[in-house]
């Protein structure tokens, strides 16, 4: 939860660089919430008709969100050393989406690389003195 919260604290930050843990934790909690959004649309009556599974709940969150799901996405890019733009190989059918999916997928590029330090390393090195000074 906390990864989630931390996506949401940095609401339009396309800068640096962001953790896989980062940005898969906030697509789970992303997911969880949007299920439980429809679902309180189908129980309160506010889907938009019949057809449609979800409402009024639904789109709130989904626009809410919309903005910090793609700023971690861009981040999240620039961890293996690729620009945000990147993300608009999605647009090519099947195959672009997969690419993009194992871009998302692979371990970030050790050390620092032209979007900022590697916050594994800084996330360990921050760990390692926490835990000195107990």
């Amino acid at each position: 939860m906390k990864w989630y919260l931390k996506v949401l604290k940095q609401y339009a930050d396309f800068t640096g660089r962001a953790r896989r843990t980062e940005y898969w934790m906030y697509i789970l909690f992303n997911m969880i919430f949007a299920i439980i959004a429809a679902v309180l649309d189908n129980l309160l009556g506010l889907k938009f008709n019949q057809e449609i599974p979800y409402g009024f709940i639904y789109l709130i969150y989904g626009l809410a969100t919309f903005i910090p799901g793609l700023a971690v996405m861009v981040r999240r890019l620039h961890d293996v050393d690729k620009s945000g733009w990147w993300v608009f190989i999605s647009l090519i059918p099947i195959v672009g989406t997969i690419w993009l999916l194992v871009l998302l997928a692979t371990d970030g590029t050790p050390g620092a690389n032209q979007y900022g330090v590697n916050p594994k390393e800084n996330f360990n090195e921050i760990n390692e003195i926490g835990q000195k000074q107990m």
